[in-house]
């Protein structure tokens, strides 16, 4: 296998640098070298020569913002497929998502549904994705094509599934899962029981058995996010959603929580205790008229929280920065002030921060030396964004997906100019058209069983 030195350095220059590092460090013009995998180089100014002989290839961005690729800490790929499927039906879960999953959720469509997630993310600027659906083996390998880095967990349930008629089918997956994608570079394999009500305590003691003899296989599980999972903690159990779950022995470092909107002051001090890290959804959240997690509480406590999109049939978009106002704006609502979540703070929880809930920021989420080449470059000349007093809040506030220029992970080119390099766009498109329509005709077969 050829080592780092046989790669030909990669000399971006001319660049806006945010490393975000612990410093917040930012160089105003300055310069990123990548070399295989990794980043050997990043400074202010030009950069320095390299030693005679070595082979360079140098990019002058113009000017353009170059910061690390975004980590979408949460979300259910293939469900691109359910986008804006039924969105003013009361009960779409029931009527439609749920029924449609069990007839038409098969390796085929979750290939299709992943490809046009993995092509929507790519465009957006993310690079590194946390997934839990059905079919996991096949959502890792689609990513591991698109070049993307994904955390690939495979969904737990005690409800029918499209892809296990029981829980020993369930497990099987996972050590299935786990064995395809061990030691890969880029593909992490992860166990998600579904939620506390949707497993129940006994599965989740199972997951967490399991977990304690893989202690190196993150889990993935919804947490405290509707009233009705309260209410069901309350009526079997006689406590709350995290209690259950710690009465599992579910509730500790591995864990990563999503929503977890509904908490008390001392759950929110027990999630710390027990180093669980948090997935945040808030744009997901408001659509569904949950509420607002208390972020800043949980972040106070030393609590890692990433932002994620969640599922596109809830929330509608695989886009970070669509998901970088709300989570702000929420923020400062709750607090009543402008003060709370600070533009900086949203951008380090979309990198750094998001890395850290997937166990990942020893290697990603920052431009610093030795760590995974993992970049994205923006655009600054669009008048929309103009002028630019602080970066980080133009990057909150008004930039948006369509100034994402170029992405690259481990040092491969996703996209340049916003060209996927890794997908074949209009047969992907073609493919979806293809599913779409037989989900409509399911459809009006499904309208026409209802009474």
């Amino acid at each position: 296998m050829p080592s780092r030195e046989d790669h030909p350095v990669i000399t971006l220059h001319d660049a806006r640098v945010l490393v975000v590092d612990a410093a917040f460090t930012e160089h105003a013009r300055g310069w990123l070298r990548v070399q295989g995998t990794l980043i050997v180089g990043v400074g202010a100014g030009d950069p320095p020569p390299l030693p005679d002989g070595q082979s360079e290839q140098r990019i002058d961005v113009g000017g353009d913002l170059l910061m690390p690729g975004l980590v979408n800490s949460h979300c259910h790929l293939p469900m691109t497929l359910f986008r804006g499927l039924g969105e003013d039906v009361d009960d779409r879960l029931f009527r439609y998502v749920l029924p449609l999953e069990r007839r038409c959720i098969t390796p085929d469509t979750v290939r299709t549904g992943t490809e046009l997630a993995a092509i929507e993310s790519i465009r957006a600027g993310v690079t590194t994705l946390a997934d839990m659906y059905w079919f996991e083996r096949t959502i890792g390998e689609v990513l591991d094509a698109a070049g993307l880095r994904g955390l690939v967990g495979q969904t737990l349930a005690t409800f029918q599934t499209p892809d296990q008629g029981s829980i020993d089918e369930g497990f099987a997956l996972v050590d299935e899962l786990v064995e395809r994608f061990a030691g890969h570079p880029r593909i992490t394999a992860s166990i998600a029981p579904h939620a506390p009500y949707s497993t129940g305590i006994e599965v989740m003691q199972r997951v967490a058995d399991w977990h304690a003899a893989h202690p190196d296989i993150p889990v993935q599980l919804h947490l405290a996010e509707m009233v009705s999972e309260t209410e069901w903690a309350a009526r079997e159990h006689g406590c709350r959603p995290v209690e259950t779950v710690d009465r599992a022995g579910l509730l500790g470092p591995g864990l990563i929580a999503a929503h977890c909107l509904f908490l008390t002051e001392a759950e929110r001090d027990l999630l710390a205790e027990r180093d669980v890290r948090v997935a945040h959804n808030a744009r997901s959240n408001a659509k569904a008229g949950r509420g607002i997690a208390p972020v800043e509480a949980l972040r106070a406590r030393g609590i890692p929280v990433g932002i994620a999109t969640d599922g596109p049939m809830s929330g509608n978009t695989l886009d970070l920065f669509a998901q970088f106002g709300p989570v702000a704006m929420f923020q400062k609502l709750a607090g009543g002030s402008r003060a709370p979540m600070p533009a900086r703070e949203v951008i380090r929880m979309a990198t750094l921060e998001g890395a850290a809930v997937l166990g990942l920021d020893r290697c990603i989420g920052s431009l610093e030396v030795g760590k995974q080449a993992d970049l994205i470059r923006i655009r600054l000349d669009d008048p929309r964004v103009q002028p630019v007093w602080d970066v980080y809040a133009t990057l909150v506030f008004a930039s948006a997906a369509c100034d994402v220029r170029d992405a690259m992970v481990a040092g491969r080119w996703l996209m340049r100019d916003r060209q996927v390099l890794t997908l074949e766009t209009p047969r992907v498109l073609a493919d979806v058209a293809q599913v779409a329509r037989a989900f409509g005709a399911e459809m009006i077969r499904l309208d026409g069983e209802t009474p």
